[in-house]
C-alpha cells in the first residue's frame, strides 16, 4: 500500500507539478505558514523516476521481510515514525548554528529516504548477518551497509544541502527509527 500510494502521488506530481510546492516540507512552510501536513506529505513525493525507484526498491529490499514479522499495522506505524521523525529532525537543525544547517530553511525536502533509512535500521538490527550486495557485486553484512550507509549521510551533511539530497533527513529517519525500536516498542 505505502508503494501504490507512493506511485500514486509520483504520477499526481508529474500531472500537477504545482502539488510537490504545496506538499513537499520546507521548514520555513512548516514553523511560519502552519504546513503542518508537510512532515507527511513529503514521503509520498519524489523528484524523478530514479528518485522513486530506489526507494520503492529499498522499501521492498528491506520493508517486506520487516512487514511479515512485524504484521503490517506496526510496520505501517513504524514507517510513519521514520519518516516523520526525519522531517522535524530536519526542522529542528534547520535551526542550529552549525554550517550544514544554513541553507536548509528554506530547502524544499521531498521523497521517502527519511523513512526507507530508518527501515534499512531496522533491516539492520534484527538480520545483522545478511548480506546486502553493495553495487550489486560486494556482499556487506546488514549491520556494516547500515552503518557505511549512515556514515555517508553524516558526512556528506556537513559539507552543507547539495546535491539535491537531504542527507540531515537521511539520518533523522536513522535515528527516529532506532529511538523507537530501542523504546520499548517491538
Amino acid at each position: 500500500a505505502i508503494v501504490m500510494a507512493n506511485v500514486a502521488m509520483f504520477l499526481l506530481a508529474l500531472l500537477v507539478p504545482a502539488i510537490t510546492e504545496r506538499l513537499g516540507m520546507r521548514p520555513a512552510d512548516v514553523v511560519e505558514g502552519l504546513a503542518l501536513w508537510q512532515p507527511i506529505t513529503y514521503m509520498f513525493l519524489h523528484g524523478g523516476i530514479f528518485h522513486i525507484l530506489f526507494n520503492m526498491l529499498s522499501l521492498w529490499m528491506f520493508g517486506v521481510e520487516l512487514e511479515r514479522m512485524w504484521g503490517t499495522q506496526f510496520f505501517a506505524k513504524y514507517y510513519a515514525v521514520c519518516g516523520v521523525g526525519a522531517a522535524l529532525t530536519t526542522i529542528v537543525l534547520a535551526f542550529s548554528p552549525f554550517p550544514f544547517a544554513d541553507g536548509l530553511y528554506g530547502t524544499l525536502t521531498i521523497g521517502a529516504s527519511g523513512a526507507g533509512y530508518g527501515v534499512l535500521l531496522a533491516y539492520g538490527l534484527y538480520f545483522p548477518n545478511r548480506p546486502i550486495y553493495m553495487y550489486m557485486i560486494f556482499p556487506i553484512p546488514a549491520k556494516y551497509f547500515v552503518m557505511i550507509m549512515g556514515a555517508i549521510s553524516l558526512l556528506s551533511s556537513m559539507g552543507g544541502p547539495g546535491g539535491g539530497i537531504a542527507h540531515t533527513t537521511h539520518l533523522g529517519g536513522l535515528v527516529a527509527g532506532y529511538l523507537y525500536l530501542k523504546g520499548g516498542r517491538w
